[in-house]
C-alpha cells in the first residue's frame, strides 16, 4: 500500500530488457549510435512530425533547459504558483536561463487562470526597460493536483500567449497519464494546440531513468545541444538512456502502463467516495488523488503499513488532513482494496 509518489515504483520489465540488449557489443558515443536515432524518428512518427529530441536524465533537467531555450536573463517566465518548476526545482529554471524571473498565476485546479495570465502580461508592459519582459508560458499536464488541461483550456491560454509572443512549454512529467485521459492524439495535445516545446516524461511511468526535450519548433532548437552539454546531461553512452525511451514507446507500452495507473487511481477514488468522512479536494484525472481523511483513520491506515504524505490545504485542521495518494503501474488493485477496506471498516 504505498502510494507515496510514482517515483516509488520501479522499472518496467520492458525497459530493463531494452537496457540489457542495449548493452551488447560497442556503440558510437554521444547520442551518435543507432538507437538514439531510432528515437528520434519514432517520437517524430508519435508526434505526426518531423522534431528534435533531447534525451536527459531528470525532469528538472528537462525543465530547465526548455524554458533556458525559451526565455533571454531579462524575461519572464509564467507558471502557476502550484507548479513543480516554481517549488520544487531549487531555482534550475533560473541558473539555466541565467536570470530569469518566474511570473506566478493562480488558477482552480493548478490549473493556469486565463484572467490572471492576462493581467500577468499587462503588469509587465513590452518594451518598459525597467521590468522583466514576459517570454514563456509553462503548462504542467498533468497538474500537480492532479487534473488534466482540456484542449480547449490550452488553446485559450496560447491564444493570449500568442497576443504577446510568449513560447509555450509544457512539463509533461505525467504526460501519458494525462493522454489517456483525454483520449487524443499526442499531436493533438501538444503541437498542435499550440505547444512550442515539452519536457517528455517517462521515469515516473517506468523508466528508469529517462526524460527528453522534444522540440517542435525547430528555430528553438538550434542552442540546445550546447545547452545540455553544458548542463552535464549530454551521456556519453546515450544509447542506454535512448533505449529506456525506444522501449517505452514500442507497442504503446507508455500509454498502457499510464492507463493502468488511472484506472487504480479511478478504483481508489470512487471507494474514497463511498466512505463517510471523507473529501475529495479535487476530481482526480491523471494518477494523483487529494483527499482529507479523519485523523484516526490516517493513524489506522499507518498502523497497517500504508504510505503515503500528508499534503497541508486549506481548512485542514486538527479533526482531519489533507494527504496526498498517488498511483502507478505497479499499484495492484489488491493494494487499493486493502486499503479502502482499512477505511470502510
Amino acid at each position: 500500500m504505498d502510494f507515496t509518489s510514482d517515483n516509488a515504483a520501479g522499472a518496467a520489465p520492458e525497459i530493463l530488457e531494452a537496457l540489457a540488449r542495449a548493452n551488447g557489443g560497442t556503440a558510437t558515443s554521444y547520442g551518435a549510435d543507432e538507437v538514439t536515432t531510432r528515437l528520434q524518428k519514432r517520437l517524430s512518427d508519435v508526434f505526426e512530425r518531423e522534431i528534435e529530441v533531447f534525451p536527459v536524465v531528470t525532469g528538472t533537467a528537462a525543465n530547465a533547459l526548455s524554458l533556458a531555450a525559451l526565455t533571454p536573463a531579462h524575461g519572464g517566465i509564467v507558471c502557476h504558483e502550484l507548479a513543480h518548476v516554481h517549488l520544487d526545482e531549487c531555482g534550475a529554471p533560473e541558473m539555466f536561463s541565467g536570470g530569469a524571473k518566474l511570473l506566478t498565476a493562480g488558477g482552480a485546479g493548478a490549473k493556469v487562470d486565463p484572467a490572471t495570465f492576462a493581467a500577468i502580461l499587462d503588469a509587465y508592459p513590452a518594451g518598459v526597460v525597467h521590468h522583466v519582459q514576459p517570454a514563456a508560458l509553462t503548462l504542467t499536464q498533468s497538474t500537480e493536483l492532479g487534473t488534466v488541461y482540456s484542449q480547449a483550456e490550452i488553446g485559450a491560454l496560447v491564444e493570449i500567449a500568442r497576443g504577446r509572443a510568449l513560447h509555450v512549454h509544457m512539463d509533461g512529467a505525467r504526460f501519458a497519464n494525462a493522454l489517456v485521459r483525454l483520449g487524443c492524439t499526442p499531436a493533438e495535445a501538444t503541437w498542435k494546440a499550440g505547444i512550442d516545446i515539452m519536457s517528455f516524461g517517462a521515469t515516473k511511468n517506468g523508466a528508469l531513468a529517462a526524460e527528453a526535450v522534444v522540440v517542435f519548433n525547430s528555430d528553438l532548437a538550434k542552442d540546445l545541444a550546447f545547452r545540455r552539454k553544458r548542463a552535464g546531461h549530454l551521456l556519453s553512452k546515450m544509447r542506454f538512456l535512448s533505449a529506456q525511451l525506444e522501449a517505452y514507446l514500442a507497442d504503446d507500452l507508455w500509454l498502457r502502463l499510464a492507463r493502468h495507473a488511472n484506472e487504480m487511481t479511478d478504483r481508489l477514488a470512487s471507494g474514497l467516495r463511498e466512505v463517510a468522512g471523507t473529501s475529495l479536494q479535487t476530481s482526480p484525472e491523471a494518477n494523483e488523488i487529494f483527499v482529507r481523511l479523519p485523523s484516526a483513520a490516517i493513524r489506522r491506515l499507518k498502523e497497517a503499513g500504508a504510505r503515503f504524505h500528508p499534503w497541508p490545504m486549506p481548512g485542514d485542521g486538527a479533526e482531519g488532513r489533507t494527504l496526498r495518494l498517488v498511483t502507478s503501474f505497479q499499484t495492484a488493485p489488491e493494494d487499493v482494496d486493502r486499503f479502502l477496506g482499512i477505511l470502510k471498516s
